[in-house]
């Protein structure tokens, strides 16, 4: 087929269909976001601040009682990523079917990978957690106690709930969910495609990006360092003294008699408070050590997060053998996570297009240049996007 129809349309929009095939978490996650940017009149560069929902204790009785209105709000960044490929003119005599295999697919592979990659790395912001790092799971149950965690954190349950398994763990699964009873059509399709499809009350998909966390090298006997502490941040002591990184940012604990509530309630779910450490830090020389948490500490109000806040010398339980390495697969609520993609301007190229596809809300530019010097053409191609875990107590790790 002529070269002569390898326009700059035709690449852009081959590229676009081969990012929307690649991308696997992103598929699942809220979108709602990415019309904030790039608005003509009322640009906001390249950040937004999102409002989460309001909470309310609300009134036993007929007896008035005002609460003032609390929003809280959390800041999705954008960032710019892309890849860059040329080819000789010899390379050109591709046909458009081999264009598209040899020259797009591989570069939108790396796009999508890099897209996937940012988005799973989230799993540093969830603090639920169900399974053993090093382990991973064969049995239904541990993904029915994961819908369980989402359910004590009011997840709306609808059709939007997704789990996302590397691939050992869906092979796992598929096993051992091949006996339950269910209809002939989805076993036939498990036992055909490898794939668990739909189930156990999520839309199970595979990714080979899932990220893999290592535990933090621990150490010692930790505790809580003082009575009556509340907000983002634990003051601990009892640890192995002087060591770098002692806890590692997604590392996940509990703390002896602090349990979780539900957050509409504000009732205790009868199950230890998770909390995960949201920067890596390091013991001093006495083993004192003061760790960022999320969820915070909240013993009363709207926001309450635990029954209550630890005792002295409290035990700290750290989820996982000190340096094991588990992947940390998901299952979250449509609304755990949000993705933004917007359109890049169009810049003075001879050939560039950007191309958006509304239903999915994806867009890439393309731009082709030709090197005379080398007789090569040149092909840049880039995507800005941004991911943020806007309801983390929608989401649940599964460890590996």
């Amino acid at each position: 087929m002529s070269n002569t129809l390898l326009t700059i349309d035709f690449i852009t929009n081959e590229a676009l269909r081969h990012l929307e095939n690649q991308l696997t978490f992103t598929k699942h996650v809220n979108r709602d976001f990415q019309s904030k940017f790039a608005v003509p009149g009322a640009k906001n560069g390249t950040s937004i601040r999102i409002r989460k929902p309001a909470k309310l204790l609300g009134r036993s009785g007929a007896t008035l009682s005002v609460e003032d209105l609390t929003e809280t709000n959390t800041t999705l960044t954008l960032a710019q990523e892309g890849a860059d490929l040329s080819f000789t003119s010899v390379e050109k005599t591709f046909s458009l079917d081999e264009y598209s295999d040899r020259v797009i697919k591989p570069a939108m592979i790396t796009i999508a990978n890099k897209v996937d990659v940012a988005g799973l790395a989230l799993y540093k912001d969830v603090y639920n957690t169900v399974g053993t790092p090093g382990t991973t799971p064969n049995a239904a149950l541990t993904y029915l106690q994961a819908g369980a965690k989402l359910d004590n954190e009011a997840a709306p349950k609808d059709d939007m709930r997704a789990a996302i398994l590397n691939p050992l763990g869906q092979a796992y699964l598929v096993d051992a969910v091949k006996g339950l009873f269910q209809s002939s059509d989805k076993i036939a399709n498990q036992y055909n495609s490898g794939n668990m499809g739909v189930g156990l009350g999520f839309k199970f998909s595979m990714d080979q990006n899932v990220a893999t966390h290592t535990v933090g090298p621990l150490g010692g006997t930790p505790l809580v360092n003082g009575a009556d502490q509340t907000g983002a941040s634990l003051i601990t002591d009892g640890w192995t003294a002087a060591a770098a990184a002692r806890l590692k940012q997604g590392d996940v604990f509990t703390i002896a008699g602090v349990y979780a509530v539900n957050p509409v309630s504000g009732n205790s779910t009868g199950e230890l408070r998770q909390f995960v450490v949201t920067a890596d830090v390091s013991s001093d020389g006495s083993g004192n050590l003061t760790a960022a948490i999320s969820p915070s500490i909240v013993t009363s109000g709207a926001f309450k997060t635990v029954t209550a806040s630890p005792a002295d010398n409290a035990a700290i339980t750290v989820l996982g053998s000190a340096s094991t390495v588990s992947p940390q697969m998901l299952v979250f609520h449509k609304d755990a996570f949000t993705m933004a993609c917007v359109e890049l301007d169009k810049v003075a190229a001879p050939e560039c297009r950007v191309v958006k596809d509304e239903k999915l809300g994806l867009s890439i530019r393309m731009i082709r240049t030709y090197d005379y010097t080398n007789d090569k053409e040149i092909l840049r191609c880039d995507i800005m996007y941004g991911w943020k875990a806007i309801r983390p107590e929608f989401a649940c790790r599964v460890a590996a």
